[in-house]
């Protein structure tokens, strides 16, 4: 008697894991929660409420358009979260809470669901949201003094230390490497502590949420090249410590250029992308208008991602270099082969006109 046997077919993915995306989305909020405090402690109360304000837009313009368009509910993702507090990261903190609703509105409507949702979006729904907002420039170039410089700056407003750099002024005293590093200079809510930024892309690489080949390329590159060219009035080394622990570059470069859909998934593809990034970034703040060059460079860079992508595959999963090889010379002879017998084609062909004549 024959023994029956029943097979279970089921579709792709056959390897699963209980990471998903709310659990990788959890995890990068947990990251960012070092740079609010210090955001807090400089800037006060205000700087979250301006996050509490953009999370709060995201998710309800993310709940409101899906359920017009009768589409599942993705809110409990906790990608909405994570674009509003990133959003929110890269503007002063004195902006209007209208600018924050307007800037969810973009980045979510406009950038994330019109395209189809989360992992569809060609660009960083929070960068795009910003660069939006600079419609309002006065409003996201006013910088508020942080606690630290309170009492030594005259005033409720100041420039950046990038704004002074790439303005070929003298840095002020108090903009020191070691202020720059901790968070007590004027700046965007999230980006003005580099130790801040720094803690939480070492718990997301320990927690494999995001991969160290475009956080160090891109910061490789910038450091490098800064390194190389220098400005006049400073030294070399001190000029590239200046470029890392100033602006958006930690930011960008761990939490903006490592979001997943609109980076390249390939290790090259990232490693080109990384460097892409910071040759983009250097060239924007030595050549630009805009003393800072980071949401751009990661800007255009997502629009070449496809073709990164297409231009960096990887090896089939199990396919040694042997076997690829063997593969390329079976395709090739068969090619020879197929050009073979089209010219013993053409041959048989004029013998049988010879033959006729």
């Amino acid at each position: 008697m024959t023994e029956k046997m029943l097979y279970n077919v089921s579709g792709a993915p056959f390897v699963r894991s209980k990471t998903d995306t709310s659990t990788i989305m959890r995890d990068v909020l947990i990251a960012l929660v070092p740079a609010l405090a210090v955001a807090v402690w400089q800037f006060g109360l205000k700087a979250l409420l301006n996050v509490v304000v953009s999370v709060v837009a995201c998710v309800a313009f993310e709940y409101i358009y899906r359920k017009l368009m009768k589409k599942h509910d993705t809110i409990g993702d906790l990608s909405a979260c994570v674009t509003g507090v990133l959003m929110v990261y890269c503007m002063p903190v004195g902006v209007s809470w209208w600018m924050i609703v307007l800037g969810a509105f973009f980045a979510i409507i406009v950038v994330k669901q019109l395209y189809g949702g989360i992992g569809k979006n060609f660009l960083n729904p929070a960068l795009a949201g910003r660069a939006f907002l600079l419609s309002y420039p006065v409003a996201m170039t006013t910088y508020a003094i942080p606690s630290a410089l309170s009492g030594v700056v005259d005033g409720e407003t100041m420039a950046t230390p990038l704004s002074y750099m790439y303005a070929g002024e003298a840095l002020p005293e108090y903009f020191s490497l070691g202020n720059l590093f901790l968070g007590g200079i004027s700046g965007c809510i999230g980006e003005v502590s580099a130790l801040a930024l720094i803690l939480g892309g070492a718990y997301l690489l320990y927690r494999k949420v995001i991969s160290w080949r475009i956080p160090v390329t891109f910061i490789g590159t910038v450091a490098v090249l800064t390194l190389v060219f220098g400005h006049e009035g400073y030294g070399n080394v001190e000029w590239m410590l200046l470029n890392l622990c100033s602006g958006g570059l930690m930011l960008g470069a761990i939490f903006m250029a490592t979001d997943y859909c609109t980076s390249p998934v390939t290790p090259n593809g990232q490693l080109i992308f990384g460097v892409g990034c910071g040759i983009l970034t250097v060239l924007i703040r030595y050549f630009g208008g805009y003393a800072e060059g980071v949401s751009y460079a990661i800007l255009l860079m997502n629009l070449l991602t496809w073709a990164i992508d297409k231009a960096t595959p990887q090896t089939q999963f199990g396919i040694s270099k042997a076997d690829k090889k063997v593969a390329e010379a079976e395709k090739k002879a068969e090619k020879a082969a197929v050009k073979a017998e089209k010219l013993q084609k053409q041959v048989e062909k004029l013998h049988a006109e010879g033959g006729h004549k």
